[in-house]
């Protein structure tokens, strides 16, 4: 089966294993050089827009955030000819003013994680992106604006916010849910870096829609954080959540934001492309292509 083209990606995370307002949907399975993806890639409409959605821990939840294949998420994504994703989290709040229910635009990421590999490069060609800015802030804006128009009932945005992702899938001790907040970080979640970094690799713009579920276990007024808490939460948020997409999908489709991550390799590639292994550049082509 040919595969479709498509310009937007939807990544759900815990929580969003669908997309209920996704119609005309064909399932594509798509094998990679880093594996298969998390589940079947899902290509429908949305609001009258081609969109790919991946529930990210897979349909049924049976993928740890150790366990991610985030650079077969982010390359299928890429074959489809994915130039924008907008990533769904469950995040924890770590400070006061962002409550369980709230919606936070990320801006900034700090890497706790440990055992995830976060590069499509290697193995004869080395390249650094820059990561200033881990989000495409165009790509958020869009996320912000669809937001804001929404205008969703007992819905507080918050639109900026610094992401740590943990290795989990423990949730934090009281010491490490201090020290993060004593950083100044706003939320904390499991997945989200990893595919920013693969999504700026892969010159896709990418933004974070963290969902807030539960205070992590600092709050002296709150109970710890436990996954029935995370669950229910969850329920209440995805209704907004897909309100959200499908509005932020609309835009996008209407005004295509200019992004720089869409030339993120132009001076990036450190390696001459005529000194790279010729089987290496066959596993990178579609990431590639536009310097071969």
């Amino acid at each position: 089966m040919a595969l479709p083209a498509v310009k937007i990606g939807v990544i759900g995370g815990s929580g969003l294993y669908q997309m209920p307002a996704l119609t005309d949907v064909q399932e594509y399975t798509i094998s990679t050089p880093f594996g298969n993806p998390s589940d079947a890639l899902l290509v429908g409409q949305l609001a009258g827009v081609p969109v790919a959605f991946l529930a990210r821990h897979g349909r049924h939840h049976h993928l740890l955030p150790t366990e991610l294949p985030a650079r077969a998420n982010i390359y299928a994504l890429k074959t489809l000819g994915v130039q924008y994703i907008i990533s769904v989290s469950a995040v924890g709040s770590l400070q006061a003013e962002v409550k369980p229910l709230d919606l936070v635009v990320v801006d900034q990421f700090i890497d706790r994680t440990r055992n995830r590999i976060s590069t499509f490069f290697g193995e004869g060609i080395v390249a650094h992106i820059t990561f200033e800015q881990p989000v495409c802030p165009a790509l958020a804006q869009v996320v912000i604006d669809a937001i804001r128009e929404l205008n969703l009932p007992d819905v507080t945005l918050h639109p900026r916010g610094t992401y740590v992702c943990m290795e989990g899938p423990a949730f934090s001790t009281r010491a490490e849910s201090e020290l993060y907040r004593s950083w100044g970080a706003t939320v904390i979640g499991m997945t989200n870096l990893p595919e920013a970094k693969l999504a700026r690799e892969a010159e896709i713009a990418y933004a974070t829609l963290a969902l807030a579920t539960d205070y992590d276990c600092w709050h002296p007024e709150h109970a710890s954080v436990s996954v029935d808490m995370v669950v229910n939460n969850l329920r209440k948020n995805v209704t907004n959540a897909q309100a959200v997409i499908q509005t932020a999908v609309a835009k996008i489709a209407a005004h295509p934001p200019q992004s720089k991550a869409h030339r993120a390799l132009k001076n990036a590639i450190m390696t001459p492309l005529d000194k790279v292994p010729p089987a290496t550049l066959e596993k990178l082509r579609p990431i590639l292509a536009p310097y071969l």
